[in-house]
Parts: C-alpha cells; structure tokens; sequence
C-alpha cells in the first residue's frame, strides 16, 4: 500500500482510526544491528505518542544470542534492567506489505528532550548527523550488501547441525541474469516488496557464488539510508522465508567462498541538495578539497574504529587477500582492491566508497563510523598526503594493514583518544566491551575445526 510521506501525527492517527487498525508494529537496532521490537495495541500506540514509551534496556544488555553480558556498565543484574524512554519516529511510518501492511514504525532509546541511550546505535547516528549539518553540509549515504540464500528452514539449520547446507542455485553465476530468472518469483516479489516498503533498490543482482545476490539501496539522506539498510537486511529474511528460502548476512560462511560485503557509499552536499561538495571539475581526480579531507579523515580514524566496520570474529574472515575484500588501508580511483574507492565519473554521482565493512555490520554505527572520520578530517583539515594505490592493492602496505582480528581491533578501539572523540567514552566503553565480549565467547567454544585436527591423531 502506497502511502503519502512523511505523514504527520494528524494523518498517521486519522489513518489508523479509518482503517479500523488495531495493531502496529515498531522496532529499532541492538548494538549488533539485530532489529527488536514488538506488536502494540493501537490505542497504547497514540497514547504512547503524548506519554512516551518504555522498553526494557536488556536489548543492550545481551548479545545476539540473548545471552547477558557480565561487564558493561549501562545495565546488567546490578540495575534490575530496567525500562528505558524509547521515542517512535513518526517520519519512519510505512506498512509491510508481505504482513497484511500492518503498520510499522522505527524508534530509538532517546527521551523527550531528544538525549540518546549511550549504547542505542540510532541515537548516535542522529548526534553524528546533527553535527555534520550544523556544519552547513547535507549527507547523502546508501548501503549495498551481497547475502547467500539457501534452500533451508530455522528448523532444518538446527536438524543439520548448519552443515551440508543447500544453496538457492548451484555454481559460480556473478552478474548471471540466468540465476535471477531461475527464481524469478522470489526475486521479483523481493524487489517490488521492498520498494512497496521504501527500501527501493537502485541495482539487484547475482554474485560470484551459489544462490548469492547483491542489493544496492537508493541513496538517501544518511539517517533514512541507515533506516533502510536495517529494515533491507530483516526484509529480505522476512520475503525468503515465505518463499520457503533462508538468507544469511554473514561476512563469511564458507572459506572456500567470497565473503558478504556491506560497503557505504556516501557524499556531502550543500544544504539545498543542489551541489556535491565532493565535485571539483578542474582537479584531476574530480575531487574537491573537501572531498579530500573526507577521505584523509576516514583513513586516519580507520584504526582506531575499525570494530564498527567489523564487528564479528567471523568479519575478519572476509578481510583476507584476494576474496574482494580489503586488508590493507588504502585508496584508489575505480579500484576494488582498496579499502576505499573514489568514484568519479559525472558530478552527480561523485562520491567515496567505504569498502572495509561486510553484510553483517550494524548499518547506524557503520554510518556514524564512516561520517564522523570523514568530518573528523574536515574539521581537522587533514592533508590526503598518502597516493592512491595504482594496481594491487593487496599489495601496497606503506600506510599499513587493517587488523587480522576483532581482538586486537576491540583493543585499538578501547584505549583510542580518536574514538572517545568521536563518539564519547560511554558508547566506546559499552561498545567495546560488547566486542571483547564476542571474543571471550568464541575463545571457549570447540570448533568443528579443532574436532577434525585433533580428536583422533593427538
């Protein structure tokens, strides 16, 4: 159902009262990017719009598996967890057209004065933004993400033991229009549910591997582009499993194959949306100053950050030379084997590629990780004094390598200056210590791995 946007109070409380609506839907990101929510009564939906909301902050108490963690400061056993405000964005109102278009609403953990929850990923792009257009420039960011689908149910994963999976199409078909047409009534349903949805894709199509697609959202203004790239990863899980299909965002399930990538395009505009500030005609690259400093910015932070861009033991997988992916920190026109890639090639459509992160990020915090270096490098002016790399990226370690593990990157960013810059000492601390946490958690488990190395020869 097409509704007219943005819709304000008035209309989103006519619409619900014409339609005889009895129930909604809303959600917002944990610090991993997992979508939680609920299903409310309509009547507490509109009374929650004058009295507010609250919902228990164990959603930043526990990782993706719900299993509390036993050192962050902002909730725990130690303060009952209690329910924090949780503010509904009204400008986010669409329906889901594959659930009866019930309707459906993103929020965050901020109060009536708009202050953020240190921990909620949404709040803190919001802060991010708000500086970048105090300082007279208009973000525009889109995501695009690569994900395997397979023939499977929650059911069948757990029956197997997540082995011996059955990929969506067999074989190596990037860029195949063979594989989409195979499977043309989930891949049709996919792209128009999602447009129905707004979450409009510029580009779908297949990659390099069995059963994997890619989807580029349209770009949009970085808080709506950020929206849509949580909304697009939870969609397409929705869509697959009515089509009897399981979609899977990992950076890396098979080592044999290419890992998932999530990479960030973005642009800074003037205010009016008229002009790319990243643009410069008479520059050989096609890149302004600004441009320039953007770019020095998100190379000099990329160290101290780098768990925003990969946030899973399993993230650094994908970061291994030759599989598509970046190990190096470095920058090129037109070049995939960087960690960053200019594109320049008409003035509207300038802009910088942030190629570190993979499917499995948090889009907000990958967002805000992205706008802040890059404005921290405005803001410092910071010199792009490192050349693009000409060839082999893989190859040009002289401004160095990205870390090989999340726990030396978790550690980086934890004792870095740059960070709490950045995004302040709670959400660093909180962040940080949710990492280590995914690290102590792997450090104890048996691996299939292990079992096949060890169990009979020692």
């Amino acid at each position: 159902m097409k509704l007219p946007t943005p819709m304000n109070e008035h209309q989103i409380t006519a619409y619900l009262q014409e339609n005889n609506i009895q129930k909604v839907k809303f959600a917002f990101a944990d610090i991993d990017g997992v979508l939680r929510g609920k299903i409310i009564h309509t009547k507490k939906f509109l009374d929650g719009l004058k009295s507010g909301y609250g919902f228990c902050d164990v959603v930043f108490g526990w990782d993706s598996s719900d299993v509390v963690y036993d050192d962050v400061k902002l909730t725990g056993w130690h303060t009952g967890y209690p329910d924090k405000a949780c503010h509904i964005d009204l400008s986010t109102f669409r329906t889901v057209p594959w659930q009866d278009d019930i309707p459906f609403f993103i929020g965050d953990f901020s109060d009536a004065d708009g202050k953020g929850l240190s921990a909620c990923p949404r709040s803190l792009l919001k802060r991010i933004t708000k500086e970048c257009e105090d300082l007279g420039y208009h973000p525009e960011f889109a995501q695009e993400f690569e994900w395997f689908n397979f023939r499977e149910t929650p059911q069948s994963l757990q029956d197997k033991s997540f082995t011996n999976l059955e990929p969506l199409t067999p074989g190596m078909f990037g860029y195949s229009i063979l594989r989409t047409s195979e499977n043309a009534d989930f891949c049709d349903r996919l792209v128009d549910q999602l447009a129905e949805f707004n979450v409009p894709l510029e580009g779908f199509h297949t990659e390099t591997g069995p059963g994997v697609y890619e989807g580029a959202i349209m770009h949009s203004h970085v808080l709506e582009a950020a929206d849509r790239a949580a909304l697009f990863k939870t969609a397409v899980k929705e869509i697959a499993y009515q089509h009897g299909i399981m979609a899977s965002f990992m950076a890396k399930w098979n080592e044999s194959l290419p890992g998932c990538g999530g990479h960030v395009h973005q642009s800074l505009w003037s205010k009016d949306q008229t002009e790319n500030l990243f643009h410069n005609d008479a520059d050989q690259l096609k890149m302004s100053e600004l441009h320039k400093q953007y770019l020095a910015g998100q190379m000099y932070c990329l160290p101290h950050i780098l768990p925003m861009y990969a946030p899973t033991i399993n993230s650094f997988k994908r970061l291994v030379e030759g599989a598509w992916a970046p190990t190096t920190i470095t920058w090129a026109v037109e070049n995939r084997t960087t960690a960053f890639r200019v594109i320049n090639s008409s003035k509207g459509y300038t802009r910088l590629e942030t190629r570190i992160p993979g499917a499995d990020t948090n889009p907000y915090l990958v967002m805000a990780a992205a706008l802040a270096s890059g404005l921290y490098g405005i803001k410092h002016k910071l010199s792009l004094d490192v050349p693009p790399t000409t060839g082999n990226g893989y190859l040009n370690m002289a401004n160095g390598s990205i870390r090989p593990n999340l726990f030396e990157a978790a550690m980086d960013m934890k004792n870095s200056t740059v960070a709490k810059e950045l995004f302040g000492d709670d959400f660093v601390d909180h962040f940080t210590q949710t990492r280590l946490w995914e690290c102590k958690q792997f450090a104890k488990s048996v691996t299939d791995w292990e079992l096949k190395r060890y169990f009979e020869i020692i």
